[in-house]
C-alpha cells in the first residue's frame, strides 16, 4: 500500500522509543496519527510535540493488556476519523524476571504475556475486522524482537517467549488475511539491527499493581546506561540503531508489503542458520551455549 496524506495510523506504545518514532514518520508522510500508551504524561508530551509540527493527532491512555481499553480505543478512533489504514501493535515490556526459569515469579510471566502477547491479539481483534470492512488498503505491523523471534536469549527468557509468540501470531494473521483475499497486509518487525535506546529497560515504572512482584528482587533493576557502562568496562563494543531508522524501515516495508521487517545483520543471519540447522539435524541447541551464564 502507499502511505498517503489523510490516512490514519494507530500506534501503541507511542509515547516514546520506536512507537513515537513510527508516529513521527507517519505524520511526516501526512497521515493522521493515533497515539496509545499507558504512560499519561509522556503520551501528552509526545502528542503536543507532534501537533506543534502540524500533525493531526489523537492520544488516548490505553493499557493494551486490558481488552476493553483497546476496544474503546478502536471505537474512539473510528468515531473521530472513520477509518484506520495502519495498525502498529508495538507496546511491550520487559518482565523483570530473575534467576532460573523455575525460580521466576509467576507474575513476571503474567504481566509480560498480558502486554506483549495479549496486547497484540487485542489490537488485531479490535481493529482488523473494521479495516477489512472498510475495503481500503491497510497494513498491520506487530513488533517482535530478535530475542525470541529469532533465537532466545536465555537470560531474558520471559521476554523471548512472548516475542516468539508474536512471530507465530503474525504468521497466522498473514495466512488468514491471504485466505480472505484481503487488501490488508501484515508484517512482523524485528527492531535493529543493533541495540535501541528505548524505555523497555525501565518497564517496571509502569507495572500494574495486579501483577506486582510477590517477593522482592534480589538485585536492583539495571538501567540501559548502567548496562552500557558495564559492557564497555568489560571491553565489549556497544552499538545502537537510531529509532528513526527503524521507523523508516517500517514505512518502506509497508509500501513494499514486506512480511519480514528484519534488517540486514550478519549476527541475525548466523543465528537463523544455526537454529534451522539444529532443527534439521535434530541436534541440541548449541547456538544457545555462549549466551548461558554460570
Amino acid at each position: 500500500m502507499e502511505l498517503r496524506e489523510g490516512q490514519v495510523a494507530v500506534v501503541t506504545g507511542a509515547a516514546s522509543g520506536i512507537g513515537l518514532a513510527m508516529a513521527r514518520r507517519f505524520a511526516a508522510d501526512g497521515l493522521r496519527v493515533v497515539l496509545a500508551d499507558v504512560e499519561a504524561g509522556a503520551l501528552e508530551k509526545a502528542a503536543e510535540a507532534l501537533r506543534a509540527q502540524g500533525a493531526t493527532v489523537h492520544a488516548r491512555v490505553v493499557d493494551v493488556g486490558a481488552r476493553d481499553q483497546v476496544l474503546a480505543l478502536a471505537d474512539e478512533t473510528y468515531e473521530k476519523f472513520g477509518a484506520v489504514h495502519v495498525l502498529c501493535n508495538n507496546a511491550g515490556v520487559g518482565s523483570g524476571a530473575e534467576g532460573r526459569m523455575w525460580e521466576h515469579d509467576p507474575n513476571d510471566w503474567k504481566w509480560a504475556f498480558e502486554v506483549n502477547v495479549w496486547g497484540v491479539f487485542h489490537g488485531i481483534q479490535a481493529f482488523v475486522p473494521r479495516m477489512l470492512a472498510g475495503g481500503e488498503p491497510g497494513h498491520v505491523v506487530n513488533t517482535s524482537s530478535g530475542d525470541g523471534g529469532i533465537a532466545p536469549l536465555p537470560t531474558a527468557s520471559v521476554y523471548a517467549v512472548t516475542k516468539a509468540a508474536v512471530v507465530t501470531m503474525t504468521e497466522s494473521l498473514y495466512a488468514h488475511l491471504k485466505a480472505e483475499h484481503a487488501h490488508v497486509g501484515a508484517s512482523v518487525l524485528f527492531p535493529g539491527p543493533h541495540m535501541l535506546r528505548t524505555g523497555l529497560w525501565e518497564s517496571h515504572r509502569n507495572r500494574p499493581g495486579r501483577y506486582a512482584k510477590t517477593r522482592p528482587r534480589r538485585t536492583p533493576y539495571r538501567s540501559l546506561g548502567q548496562w552500557e557502562a558495564a559492557m564497555k568496562e568489560a571491553g565489549q563494543e556497544v552499538r545502537f540503531t537510531p529509532v528513526e531508522q527503524v521507523a523508516d524501515f517500517v514505512a518502506d516495508g509497508i509500501r513494499a508489503d514486506r512480511f519480514w521487517l528484519l534488517p540486514a545483520s550478519e549476527h541475525s543471519d548466523r543465528q537463523i542458520r544455526a537454529r534451522s540447522q539444529s532443527m534439521l539435524d535434530r541436534s541440541d541447541p548449541a547456538y544457545l551455549e555462549h549466551f548461558i551464564l554460570d
